[in-house]
């Protein structure tokens, strides 16, 4: 069993969380436009856009390395504009036995949660990736406010 841990970050968003929510919901597939240095392609194996059950798969640049990551969506609220992300293939399944991202959006906030166990004590916590996300929130808000 490794070790199991837990990081929040939330940024402001001046375009009002409820947009950034919407690009993440339904118009998941415009990201790779919005930040093209960061997400190179979205893509649905299975389902329809980004609902319970789909499978959906990103390339993503993170700190200079390209990488993968295929996900199944857990859970979608559409009240409390979240969405839950289970990581099932890719880059990150090589450090952790299990990943769950979780994206929550209010008013001028959107706040991203990774859930994860750790293979070994000596892997990293995922701060890189935490970083990255928040850099593709704020991409998207300044797209958002033009």
């Amino acid at each position: 069993m490794g070790v199991k841990g837990k990081l929040i970050a939330s940024v402001e968003v001046k375009c009002g969380g409820h947009l950034v929510h919407d690009i993440f919901h339904t118009k998941t597939h415009h990201i790779s436009n919005i930040c093209p240095s960061k997400i190179q392609s979205f893509e649905i194996h299975e389902g329809e856009t980004v609902k319970i059950g789909s499978v959906v798969n990103w390339k993503y640049n993170d700190d200079g390395k390209d990488k993968i990551s295929k996900q199944v969506i857990e859970a979608v609220d559409p009240q409390t504009k979240t969405i839950t992300w289970k990581v099932i293939g890719g880059d990150l399944l090589e450090l952790y036995n299990s990943f769950t991202i979780i994206t929550s959006c209010d008013h001028q906030w959107t706040t991203w949660t990774f859930l994860y166990e750790k293979k070994t004590e000596d892997i990293p916590e995922p701060l890189v990736l935490l970083g990255f996300v928040l850099h593709v929130t704020k991409d998207i808000e300044v797209h958002l406010l033009k």
